[in-house]
């Protein structure tokens, strides 16, 4: 059976392969202190876990992207997959910590190459208003994972232990390699173009030295950053300053999650109606600053409304529901020759903007206020209008004008 890019078959496999890096982060969460104890390592040295999972996710991207652009997306997500399976083998059989490191290092690597396979195969078939709503779809996908993932991983812990939790990206990715079957390669590939060093580092530099590509990258990881000001954040000023538990803060979280989603139908919506998607963007950098900025007048007052800090969240992540769809799109459309490599360097500064931002709130936590998740949410809200009006706005006029 073919999966047709219209159908709503591809609008699933465009979430699972979205979703699949994403769900290797989240589900391990509740597992955290179980494999400590089991493999004889403190639950702190076993959140080195995450760390190797996502710096192999982002470094695995700038392989896979000019990779893909010369061999196609197929490729890539079927390679992918199959090092997931292996490494998510690995780590059920793993008896140590270093083993389940090295492991999840090769999970992230693994994973890496679905998720944006997702990106580029929607630059690849789909223009326009088409490709906005499609992109929604990734964004949305992406963002539901942090309301189920968690648990899907506890179940799976209650059931068979941490090590059943690794089950999870076995079974997503021999999803996703049956799926490939049906699927025909969307990627333009020009066979006489041979993959090198330098053609890779022509092809990032291409991106590099287009304005309007490294406008939206940075406005898009901008937004972000100021949503993960609030990841980080929210949980900081919730759990350890107002004294909510566990399980609150996961309602409040989860929340927030769904405003994402609400974001990208939005997004979809306003989109169907005619709205350019400078106009959305506009709208939900406007939406996060404004938030952000009552956070912070609340904040330095002395303030601490959970009404306030929920509603700012809410704002905030519908803010990037309707930012990223549009920020992602518009880096692809000068040079879909290279989405790959542009995808890749997407994903990577976006990841880049996430941990800095996460470290900064972390860092300047006072313990019993919600101020540096303001101030880092704002400065991020900042620097993405900076971002979209300093160098998005000439780059298109420049393009009107030649």
């Amino acid at each position: 059976m073919r999966i047709h890019p219209d159908s709503f078959v591809f609008t699933l496999l465009l979430g699972l392969l979205s979703s699949l890096p994403t769900f290797g982060i989240d589900v391990i969460l509740p597992s955290l202190s179980a494999t400590g104890a089991d493999l004889g390592a403190a639950p702190a040295d076993v959140g080195l876990a995450m760390s190797v999972y996502l710096l192999s996710l982002g470094a695995a991207l700038l392989v896979y992207g000019p990779v893909s652009d010369r061999f196609g997306r197929k490729p890539i997500v079927v390679f992918g997959c199959v090092l997931v399976i292996i490494a998510s083998v690995g780590c059920i059989l793993a008896r140590s910590l270093p083993q389940l490191l090295f492991f999840r290092a090769l999970q992230g690597a693994g994973a890496s190459g679905p998720g944006m396979a997702a990106v580029t195969i929607v630059s690849d078939l789909f223009d326009g208003a088409a490709a906005r709503a499609k992109m929604s779809n990734v964004v949305f996908a992406i963002n539901v994972v942090p309301m189920i993932a968690p648990t899907v991983g506890a179940a799976f812990l209650a059931v068979g232990g941490w090590r059943a939790i690794y089950l999870v990206p076995i079974v997503g990715g021999s999803m996703l390699l049956a799926a490939m079957g049906g699927f025909s390669e969307s990627a333009r590939i020009d066979p006489n173009i041979r993959l090198s060093p330098a053609a890779i580092i022509r092809d990032y530099l291409r991106v590099l030295r287009n304005p309007l590509c490294v406008g939206y990258i940075l406005c898009n990881a901008a937004a972000a950053g100021a949503v993960f000001a609030y990841i980080t954040g929210s949980s900081l000023f919730f759990i350890n300053a107002l004294g909510l538990s566990a399980y609150q803060y996961g309602l409040i979280f989860g929340t927030s999650s769904l405003s994402v989603m609400i974001g990208t139908l939005i997004n979809k919506r306003l989109g169907g109606w005619g709205v350019s998607p400078g106009q959305m963007i506009a709208i939900g950098l406007a939406l996060s600053t404004i938030m952000a900025t009552s956070l912070l007048v609340m904040a330095m007052a002395g303030g601490k409304s959970i009404a306030v800090v929920v509603s700012v969240m809410i704002g905030v992540a519908l803010s990037f529901g309707l930012i990223s769809p549009n920020a992602m799109n518009g880096a692809l459309l000068p040079m879909p020759d290279i989405a790959g490599s542009i995808s890749a360097v997407m994903a990577f500064v976006q990841m880049i903007a996430a941990a800095s931002s996460s470290a900064f709130v972390a860092a300047l936590f006072d313990g019993r206020s919600a101020l540096s998740m303001a101030l880092v949410m704002l400065s991020f809200c900042l620097l993405a209008i900076a971002s979209y009006v300093g160098v998005v706005g000439p780059a298109r006029r420049f393009a009107l004008l030649h």
